[in-house]
């Protein structure tokens, strides 16, 4: 039976001028004409019954069921995609999995373990994208996803279930040049110090102050960034001190590019966690990474469900 799906020329040519708001830059990006783009929409609209775009003096705008109809076809064109890219990473052999991971936690600590799950599971392949925050994992290509929060923000992942991995450990460290040949810091003499701020956790610097009993009207001034891979940077380069867990710098402090500028860690609940849909239709690729992480945090003792 056919089946009443448009072409894939028609579908790509919608998403890529849904994307743009324009059937010129779909043509550039698809290396079409115009009227070639345009033919096509047209076709599409007669093969659903639908309008899909308004024209206005200014070019195309999506009507509702356009914009609609587009959220889908983009989120399927791109499984589309993945589906295929899979197969040729893999040549058809093994299995796959998509990971979504919080960026400096999969660049310092979990990417420089994967050449040991390789040596264990030579046929397992995963693919990893950068995600700070949950999502709908029915709305993405992914998995499983690796998370830092507390057991609340945990909690309230709809639609999911968690395996902590690991407690994370924040201390302030800098570059040993701010130490001026000190072994530490005070709290107080911390505080007169330059602090670099990580705009995900802006609190940080004044709940470590609070829990060591020192009132510091500036912890929430200093230069902001994004990422702890940029707020570790900076520390590096002497810019200031920075409040990071101690499991993303490891290699710093070993070669003494970073050092504990007081060892007073800051007590929080945050932890990583590997999350999955909840439901029994999980792949076997990501049973098979869950119970090497597991292996991996369970050395330490460091595991445990929630």
């Amino acid at each position: 039976m056919r089946r009443k799906i448009p072409s894939f020329q028609a579908l790509a040519c919608f998403e890529a001028a849904a994307r743009h708001q324009s059937y010129t830059r779909a043509a550039q990006e698809l290396a079409l004409t115009q009227g070639a783009v345009s033919r096509q929409l047209t076709a599409l609209e007669e093969f659903v019954g639908v309008a899909l775009f308004k024209r206005t003096r200014h070019g195309v705008t999506l009507t509702e069921r356009g914009r609609d109809y587009a959220a889908q076809v983009a989120i399927r064109l791109q499984a589309l995609e993945q589906d295929t890219l899979d197969v040729m990473s893999t040549q058809g052999r093994g299995s796959v999995l998509h990971l979504a991971a919080v960026p400096t936690f999969a660049t310092r600590w979990l990417i420089p373990r994967l050449p040991e799950l390789k040596r264990v599971q030579s046929d397992l392949t995963v693919h990893i994208e950068t995600r700070t925050r949950p999502f709908m994992f029915a709305d993405t290509p992914f998995d499983c996803a690796l998370f830092a929060g507390t057991p609340a923000q945990v909690s309230q992942w709809a639609g999911t279930r968690a395996v902590k991995l690991l407690d994370e450990v924040v201390l302030p460290v800098c570059h040993p040049s701010l130490l001026k040949g000190q072994a530490g810091l005070s709290p107080e003499a911390i505080a007169a110090l330059p602090l670099l701020q990580q705009s995900t956790r802006p609190d940080a610097w004044r709940q470590w102050f609070e829990a060591q009993g020192v009132a510091v009207p500036q912890a929430l001034s200093g230069a902001r960034f994004e990422q702890f891979s940029m707020t570790v940077a900076a520390a590096v380069h002497g810019l200031g001190l920075a409040l990071v867990p101690r499991l993303l710098i490891a290699d710093e402090l070993a070669r003494g590019d970073l050092v504990v500028a007081c060892d007073r860690p800051l007590a929080n609940q945050r932890a990583y966690y590997l999350v999955r849909p909840d439901g029994g239709d999980n792949p076997p690729a990501t049973q098979i990474f869950l119970d090497w992480l597991v292996q991996i945090a369970r050395s330490a003792d460091l595991t445990s469900d929630i």
